[in-house]
């Protein structure tokens, strides 16, 4: 998981290598690409949208925005103008996101071949088809009946990975305090005595 967060995290560690100054924080928002960064429709669900250079602003605004002079505005026509300005061009994108829908932004993204992504809420998560496709998911037996869960995340040819039940509350205690020596009489009175 290290290694993993590390790789997410290299544009802002490679920014302050050698003890130069992190980039601000800045939510979902990339730190210098603009637009990059998160955008909410009209069916109130959330967008991350990922523009990396200049002919996917161009194709953005022509397509998305249906405003391709935006592309030549002064306040910006580079990325360094639009992160500076980014306030003001986020008004204008979150203005136009917010009169359509998920599905009909992610329509407009698709035919501008755009990069994004829907911020998923717990319960999108838990439905995400791609989890199913992957058999991710594993029954679960628990004192209260089985629940869904997940499968630990690795794959390995030679061995299915699997969960354990969810033990009772205190269902291994005596199990436990045997192993740790403790005498049959000790364990009765920790019990009686609601130690345990």
């Amino acid at each position: 998981m290290l290694e993993a967060m590390v790789e997410w995290m290299g544009f802002p560690l490679y920014y302050a290598y050698d003890g130069a100054p992190p980039p601000p924080r800045m939510g979902a928002d990339h730190a210098s690409i603009y637009p990059y960064g998160v955008f909410q429709t009209n069916d109130q669900k959330v967008i991350l949208v990922g523009l990396q250079n200049e002919r996917e602003w161009k194709v953005f605004c022509q397509i998305v925005l249906v405003q391709p002079e935006l592309s030549e505005n002064p306040r910006f026509s580079t990325n360094a103008l639009r992160s500076e300005n980014r306030d003001a061009l986020k008004e204008i994108i979150q203005q136009l996101f917010s009169t359509y829908s998920a599905d009909q932004i992610s329509a407009k993204l698709d035919d501008a071949q755009i990069a994004y992504a829907n911020v998923n809420d717990m319960e999108s998560v838990w439905n995400h088809p791609q989890l199913e496709a992957l058999n991710r998911f594993v029954a679960t037996p628990t004192p209260e009946g089985v629940v869904s869960s997940f499968k630990p995340p690795t794959n390995n040819s030679e061995f299915e990975p699997t969960l354990s039940a969810i033990p009772a509350v205190g269902e291994h205690t005596r199990e436990i305090l045997d192993s740790l020596e403790f005498s049959a009489p000790e364990i009765e009175e920790f019990i009686a005595n609601n130690v345990v």
